[in-house]
């Protein structure tokens, strides 16, 4: 990879103040302009190459969200580790770090579990969807490489200011006591979202059509010592307790 590959275009104080006052308030911000078009564009090569050469299918719905699905294509963190160059040199270099943190206005670490470093996935099918949920670390950066047409479904929903508990999701709850806000990310942009607080979910395409996204996570201070509950990794291995085979 070219290690001067312009990652900011234009950055600049206010702009950083108004995205940090959105995200505070929303629980996601759109930064595509921050990142330039031809560093996304070898980010998508990337993933599409990845995605020919280690795409795993799932299809579950899971316990600890209210038994919400999983019906996509992915790649793991372990092959996007093993396999990648663009992708884990942009997340170790800390090229996105300081301005993701300007944004959140905390320390972003790196995740400390492996398998959630990285996650390249694919909808491709009618009703592939990532259902409602929660992250378990507080920070993701989602690379919305190729996307459809508004009206195929994708589209990001969220309802910001809630909180996971593993054992009593109360999922619906938080949908009917809450606005849910809904989000169009087209082909080649980038958005920023608190996970660990944020309930959101994509809406299932309504046709066969492709989809591909890159999340990258971060942890905050404190998560790096809260113990991860629950046995529902399902991206690193779809035989998790908490997941039942659709």
């Amino acid at each position: 990879m070219n290690k001067n590959a312009e990652v900011y275009i234009n950055v600049n104080k206010k702009e950083l103040r108004d995205f940090s006052h959105h995200f505070s308030r929303y629980g996601v911000v759109k930064v595509t302009e921050l990142i330039s078009e031809s560093l996304c564009s070898l980010v998508l090569n990337e993933a599409k190459e990845l995605l020919s050469n280690f795409a795993e299918r799932r299809d579950l719905h899971l316990a600890t969200t209210d038994f919400s699905p999983r019906s996509m294509s992915v790649v793991t963190s372990e092959n996007i580790a093993n396999h990648g160059d663009r992708i884990p040199f942009l997340y170790f270099n800390d090229a996105l770090r300081p301005m993701l943190e300007d944004i959140a206005g905390e320390t972003l670490c790196h995740c400390p579990k492996k398998d959630e470093e990285f996650l390249i996935s694919r909808h491709e099918k009618a009703g592939d969807t990532h259902g409602w949920h929660w992250g378990d670390f507080r920070y993701a950066l989602i690379w919305v490489l190729q996307a459809p047409a508004i009206e195929v479904g994708g589209l990001l929903q969220c309802v910001p200011h809630t909180s996971w508990n593993k054992q009593k999701p109360r999922i619906f709850n938080y949908l009917c006591e809450n606005p849910i806000n809904t989000y169009y990310f087209g082909s080649g942009d980038v958005y920023f979202l608190k996970a660990d607080s944020t309930l959101h979910r994509t809406i299932p395409l309504q046709q066969d059509m492709t989809r591909i996204m890159l999340n990258m996570t971060w942890a905050s201070n404190a998560d790096l010592t809260k113990d991860i509950e629950g046995d529902d990794r399902w991206w690193d291995d779809e035989s998790v307790n908490a997941a039942i085979q659709k």
